[in-house]
C-alpha cells in the first residue's frame, strides 16, 4: 500500500496571542484542511514524560518540573521573559524536536492542504520559507487584551508584556499574505475562511 503524500499547498497560520487562531483553524479543519497545531506539539514534548523533558530538566534543572512531571510553563515563562539567553537555551531545545514532529505529521497529512499553526511564525525567521502562503489572524489590540484576561486569569500588565515580546500587529500584517479580521464573532469570520480556503483549495490544485 502506497505512503499518503503530504498536500504540496500548505499555510502558515499565525497571529498574536489572542486573536483566535484556535478558533479560525478550527473552522478550516472542519472545512478539509489538515491543521498541524505546533503549540499543541510543544504541549505534547513537555507533558510527564515528554521527549523533550529530559533535556529540559538537564539544561534548567528539576524545579523547572511540576510535581507529576511536566514543564512547570508558568516558571518557564517568566524565566524566558526576564532572560533572552534562557530563551534562546529553551528554544535550542524545542525548536528542533518542533520541526521533526511538524514534518512527520505533514508527511502522512490527508487534508486538502496543510496549514502549520505557528504562533510565532514572523518571529522564527525560518517558517516563512517552509509554507506558500502565511495567513495572519489579526484584531485591535484592546480585544487581544480582553480575550487573554478572561481566558487566562492574567492581569494585564502580563497580557502586554506577552504581546511585547511579539512582532506588532503592523508587522504582522505586512508579512501576511492573507488576513482575516476577527473582532466580532463567528457570524463575520466564517465567510472571511470560507472565502480563503475556496482560494487556498484553487492553488493547491495547480501545484
Amino acid at each position: 500500500m502506497d505512503t499518503p503524500r503530504p498536500p504540496a499547498f500548505s499555510v502558515g497560520l499565525t497571529g498574536g496571542i489572542g486573536c483566535g487562531k484556535t478558533t479560525v483553524a478550527n473552522l478550516f479543519a472542519a472545512l478539509g484542511a489538515a491543521v498541524i497545531d505546533t503549540d499543541e506539539i510543544a504541549h505534547a514534548l513537555t507533558v510527564p514524560q515528554g521527549a523533550a523533558m529530559p533535556a529540559l530538566l538537564a539544561e534548567f534543572g528539576p524545579d523547572f518540573a511540576t510535581p507529576e512531571g511536566a514543564l512547570d510553563r508558568a516558571k518557564m515563562r517568566a524565566l524566558v521573559f526576564a532572560d533572552a539567553g534562557a530563551r534562546a537555551r529553551l528554544e535550542a531545545i524545542l525548536h528542533p524536536r518542533i520541526r521533526a514532529a511538524t514534518a512527520a505529521a505533514a508527511a502522512i497529512a490527508t487534508g486538502d492542504y496543510v496549514i502549520f499553526v505557528v504562533p510565532l511564525l514572523i518571529e522564527s525567521g525560518t517558517w516563512r520559507e517552509r509554507v506558500t502562503r502565511v495567513l495572519a489572524i489579526d484584531c485591535p489590540e484592546d480585544v487581544q487584551v480582553a480575550r487573554v484576561m478572561a481566558r487566562n486569569g492574567l492581569p494585564e500588565a502580563q497580557v502586554r508584556a506577552i504581546m511585547a515580546a511579539q512582532v506588532t500587529r503592523a508587522q504582522r500584517r505586512a508579512a501576511a499574505d492573507d488576513i482575516i479580521l476577527n473582532d466580532d464573532g463567528l457570524e463575520t469570520l466564517r465567510p472571511q475562511v470560507e472565502a480563503l480556503h475556496a482560494l487556498y483549495l484553487s492553488h493547491s490544485k495547480v501545484i
